[in-house]
């Protein structure tokens, strides 16, 4: 089920709230949380059935293996067992429904071989859910957990609170449980609603009237990589680069306005990343809790920076790499995150020589940095990345608007595949000044500064009417543009 959906904002989500305050009302609150249990279940059991019962199987066995794993001695040897026991399978979950035809693609294609599976369907958001139990495992042995402090109906909901499910953040259990303790929380409150409809209806606007209506853009240009003019490549890599950001950041802010609706809160994911001056800061302003995940549970435990520069810089790239292989199963993926990684440790290195650049001129490296690894990001193969880049970078001549060439250059003035843009009256041309308007204004608003983000907007929100209206007809527009439902990028990680 979709956040920017019919079912969604108009049944699952007043039948949700509904039950769940008129249960908090009696203080019946294992009962509202049971009912929350059972709704977030069926939100995501909505998209395909039979993943539910892989998800509850995932649920019960970490409960009770954090259970073990508290009760054994801290850091004991039986501790140590049952921690790695069950990464392990975890690990092994993930890898089989993600990687195992990837795995098998890149030993065909090396040893000329023909091993097949059947088709494996990705189950959704099993990158969020197994992340977040391999974190409270690692909690348990670390003794940040009180032997059987949680029964199986609060770490259930825990993992599956539906606003945080599909696409994080990815929460510690001491960012959520505590809050489902708390009897206050069961109760409807007029602010924290206002405040929730207010963030989820901004978030809703990023979706469905930005990163929605860039999005044929996209697909024009990565599906035709070896055709684009130098033009057209910086348009296809914008346009990637500001899509991407407005729908992880709109999911973002929906995720943080259904918990305030339900009187949770949840950690900000998103601030600002395309303001970053070095990758060390995009890192920590862009998908802040998977960031905080790969530091906590990742590059720390392999030694951080403990053990020299050296080792340091190899554990930024391991790190890197593996966050690149979570969010897909392909060597672009790999690539970009090793890119990342490499970014990472120059950003480092750099540091040290105390050299510090205008301020600037980082920032155009950060986001030119950024701008390629996107590309490789969402490029098909690598082979269409690299033209892309090859293209960007001017290796494949520089064409100026005017001297439309190539098969792209033909469809786009017939303007096939964009009549989203051509029926809102938009120049349906990769190459046009029109585009390049269009993206300038969207990085004006990801850029600047003294533009406020969405966390510093609602600082500034007040319960008055003219907020009511302005939320209101935003609400509107994007309500009904609601039969153009997509998917949320994220939601294939």
């Amino acid at each position: 089920m979709l956040f920017n959906s019919y079912i969604f904002i108009f049944l699952f989500l007043p039948v949700t709230l509904l039950g769940y305050f008129t249960l908090g009302r009696f203080h019946l609150v294992k009962a509202a949380r049971i009912w929350l249990l059972v709704t977030s279940l069926f939100f995501y059991g909505y998209w395909n059935p039979p993943y539910l019962l892989l998800m509850v199987i995932s649920i019960v066995f970490n409960h009770q293996m954090g259970n073990a794993i508290a009760s054994a001695k801290l850091n004991s040897d039986k501790a140590k067992v049952l921690l790695w026991t069950g990464i392990a399978i975890n690990l092994a979950s993930i890898c089989y429904y993600k990687y195992a035809n990837f795995f098998l693609s890149s030993v065909n294609a090396v040893f000329q071989s023909n091993i097949t599976l059947n088709e494996i369907f990705l189950p959704l958001a099993i990158s969020f859910y197994t992340f977040t139990q391999i974190a409270y495992l690692v909690d348990a042995y670390r003794g940040e957990t009180q032997e059987n402090k949680y029964d199986l109906i609060t770490y259930s909901l825990f993992v599956v609170f539906f606003p945080q499910l599909i696409a994080g953040p990815i929460l510690r259990h001491d960012e959520l449980i505590p809050q489902l303790g708390k009897l206050k929380n069961y109760i409807f409150s007029h602010k924290n609603f206002a405040y929730g409809i207010t963030l989820f209806s901004l978030g809703l606007s990023k979706k469905v009237l930005i990163a929605d209506n860039i999005s044929p853009w996209v697909s024009l240009a990565f599906n035709n990589a070896d055709n684009l003019s130098f033009i057209e490549a910086w348009v296809g890599g914008l346009s990637y680069t500001f899509q991407l950001y407005f729908d992880f950041s709109g999911y973002s802010d929906m995720a943080i306005g259904l918990g305030w609706m339900f009187n949770i809160k949840l950690p900000i994911n998103f601030d600002s990343p395309y303001k970053a001056t070095s990758i060390s800061d995009f890192w920590r302003r862009w998908h802040i809790t998977l960031s905080n995940f790969l530091r906590d549970y990742l590059y720390i435990p392999l030694g951080g920076s403990r053990q020299g520069e050296f080792r340091r810089y190899t554990n930024l790239i391991v790190t890197m790499l593996l966050g690149g292989l979570w969010h897909g199963a392909g060597w672009t993926f790999v690539l970009w995150g090793g890119i990342h990684g490499t970014y990472l440790s120059i950003n480092h290195w750099w540091r040290k020589q105390k050299t510090p650049l205008p301020k600037l001129l980082a920032w155009v490296i950060t986001f030119l940095a950024v701008i390629y690894g996107w590309v490789l990001f969402r490029a098909a193969t690598l082979d269409d990345g690299l033209e892309i880049i090859k293209t960007m970078t001017g290796f494949n001549g520089i064409i100026l608007p005017g001297e439309p060439r190539g098969r792209l250059a033909i469809i786009t003035n017939l303007g096939i595949g964009l009549k989203r843009w051509s029926e809102l009256d938009y120049l349906p041309v990769l190459n046009g000044s029109k585009s390049l308007a269009i993206l300038a204004l969207l990085g004006l608003v990801a850029w600047v500064k003294v533009l406020p983000n969405t966390q510093e907007v609602m600082q500034k929100m007040q319960p008055t009417w003219w907020w009511a209206i302005t939320v209101g007809f935003m609400a509107s527009i994007c309500l009904l543009s609601l039969n153009r439902v997509s998917e949320f990028l994220y939601f294939q990680f």
